[in-house]
Formats: structure tokens, C-alpha cells, sequence
């Protein structure tokens, strides 16, 4: 049995979601709020933050933490039919390179702006800052053009074969597109790479994830939007 603590608009957990559901395995959700966990969940997770996943297996309970360690944990199970890793040792690095760029780069210079303002805020009753909000998106700009021209020569962000570095890309833009952050006409070439992640199997679940006081865009669950 394994069970995911997560948040379901924490672009952390939503990789995590996201590597499982590629890898089709079962698990149960629980809901962690980020900036504010219970003690039962700091006590099973030392970093305090979701994801993480718990495992029960013969040899006993198995506790990874952080979005990193959990996909890289079920990307790693040789299977090449569901291969969340290119076998070219190069191409492995660029997507390493790339899930880094996300969790680290992009979460720095969008999510700290217009996540913490549009929904951090907005949960605990305070009003989003519109400068702040301007600066976060204009960091978006920069990374959507980046991303862009990534698509120009291969299918998916790093290789010509979905990777994890597209499930951490698309766990961070699918929380922008819920607060119908992504203006889609101005990003062809995005919008059709968000598109085939979108349609997958995998994406279903967080396609009908609702924040209570927060609708999502109108076209956050349309698949041909």
C-alpha cells in the first residue's frame, strides 16, 4: 500500500502524482497543507513539506520525501516500457538538468511570486501585492520562451521522449494554468507540448483538482482548449 501526502495545487506534489500515475501505481491521497501541517505529518516527514510518500512493503514502512527522491525512486525500477528516463547517459543529465531548472530556478523566480501571492495569500485571508504579482510575471516570460525554444528541436523538453523533466515542467505550469496565469495564443508551440501532457492518463486526476474559493480557469480540464 502506499500512501502520497501532498497538496493538490503544490507543483511538488503534482510531480510526485504525476511520476505514479506514469508508472500506474496505486496509492492514496492525504492532504497536507504546506505552510501550515498537522504534527502527525511533521512527525513522519523531517523536511515538514509535501510530498511524501509512504510505502508499506514486506521488509517494512519505506518514508521518501521531497518531489526529487520520489520520482527518481519510482522512475527507477528498470521498467523501459514506462521509462521516466532516457538510457543515453547524456540525455539523463539534461533531464536532471531540466527537473533542477524547475525545482529550484522556476520555483524561485515564478511560484515565490504568484503562487505565494494568488494562492498562499488569498488561503490565509490576505490580498495578493500587484507588484509582486508583475514581477513574477515577467520571471514566467522569460521561462515560457525558454521552454519554447527547447520544443523548437525535440518533442519533449529534454529528448525526443516524455521524461521526468516534463512532469516537473507540467506539475508547475498546470498550477499557473488553474489560476489562468498562461496566456496559451501567445505560446504555440508550448500550448501543443502542454496538450500531449495533458491528455495522458496520468494528468486525469489533476484535472479535476478544485480549491475551495478558487475556481480554476475555464480551461484548465479542457483537453482541447
Amino acid at each position: 500500500m502506499r500512501t502520497l501526502y501532498h497538496w493538490p495545487l503544490d507543483p511538488n506534489s503534482r510531480q510526485a502524482r504525476l511520476a505514479l500515475g506514469e508508472k500506474k501505481l496505486r496509492f492514496k491521497l492525504v492532504p497536507v497543507v504546506p505552510w501550515a501541517p498537522t504534527e502527525s505529518f511533521l512527525n513522519l516527514c523531517v523536511e515538514g513539506v509535501p510530498p511524501c510518500l509512504v510505502e508499506d512493503t514486506d521488509g517494512g514502512k519505506t518514508i521518501i520525501s521531497t518531489a526529487r527522491a520520489i520520482s527518481e525512486y519510482v522512475a527507477d525500477d528498470g521498467n523501459s516500457r514506462t521509462a521516466l528516463l532516457p538510457q543515453s547517459a547524456k540525455m539523463r543529465a539534461e533531464v536532471r538538468r531540466l527537473c533542477h531548472w524547475f525545482d529550484v530556478k522556476f520555483s524561485g523566480d515564478v511560484n515565490a511570486y504568484i503562487l505565494s501571492e494568488r494562492l498562499e495569500k488569498t488561503m490565509t485571508g490576505s490580498a495578493p501585492d500587484p507588484a509582486v504579482l508583475r514581477i513574477g510575471r515577467e520571471h514566467l516570460k522569460f521561462h515560457l520562451e525558454y521552454m519554447s525554444w527547447l520544443l523548437e528541436s525535440r518533442d519533449w523538453l529534454a529528448c525526443n521522449q516524455m521524461s521526468l523533466a516534463d512532469l516537473a515542467a507540467g506539475a508547475h505550469i498546470s498550477c499557473l494554468d488553474y489560476l489562468d496565469e498562461i496566456k496559451w495564443d501567445k505560446w504555440p508551440v508550448l500550448k501543443d507540448w502542454y496538450q500531449k501532457l495533458k491528455s495522458r492518463p496520468s494528468f486525469r486526476p489533476l484535472l479535476k483538482d478544485r480549491i475551495p474559493g478558487l475556481r480554476p480557469s475555464r480551461q484548465y480540464a479542457d483537453l482541447d482548449f
